[in-house]
C-alpha cells in the first residue's frame, strides 16, 4: 500500500470515529473536552494526550466577526511532509456543516465559514497528517 492510500484510509478512520462517536459526544453536550475520547480520538487544548506540547500549533482557533467565523490553525505548511489537510465545522448536534480542504504547496490553514444557520454551539475541527484531528469549540 502507497503511503497517499495509508494516509487516505488513516484520516477517513479518524474522522469516522469522530462522526460515529457522535452520541457519546452529544450526551456531553458543549463539554466535549471532558468526553471520553478527548485525548485519544481527538484532541483538544485541555486533553492533548501523547500529542501535549503540540496544542499550540495544532489546535484550530476561532474568531467570530459579525455573521462569519474565521478558523485558524498556527501551523506551518511542509508540502506533504507535514500539513494541516483540512477544517471541518460540526454543529452543535455534530452533524457535519463544512469544510474547507487546504493544498500544502499554497495554502495557509485559514477557512472562514457563515454562522446564518448556526444555533448553540459550533465545534471546529482542525486535522494534522502527523498529529491527528484537533478539535476547539465556539458558543454563538
Amino acid at each position: 500500500m502507497d503511503r497517499r492510500t495509508m494516509l487516505h484510509l488513516g484520516l477517513a478512520g479518524v474522522g469516522g470515529a469522530l462522526f460515529i462517536s457522535r452520541g457519546v459526544l452529544a450526551a456531553n453536550h458543549g463539554a466535549v473536552c471532558d468526553s471520553q475520547m478527548a485525548g485519544g480520538v481527538y484532541y483538544t487544548k485541555e486533553r492533548p494526550g501523547r500529542w501535549a506540547g503540540k496544542n499550540g500549533r495544532h489546535l484550530p482557533m476561532i474568531e467570530r466577526t459579525g455573521n462569519k467565523f474565521t478558523v485558524t490553525t498556527d501551523h506551518a505548511m511542509t508540502g506533504f511532509q507535514h500539513y494541516i489537510v483540512k477544517h471541518m465545522v460540526l454543529d452543535s448536534n455534530f452533524e457535519f456543516v463544512a469544510e474547507r480542504m487546504f493544498d500544502p504547496t499554497k495554502d495557509k490553514p485559514v477557512s472562514i465559514h457563515d454562522i446564518d444557520k448556526l444555533r448553540g454551539t459550533v465545534y471546529v475541527a482542525s486535522m494534522c497528517n502527523v498529529h491527528d484531528v484537533w478539535l476547539s469549540s465556539l458558543h454563538l
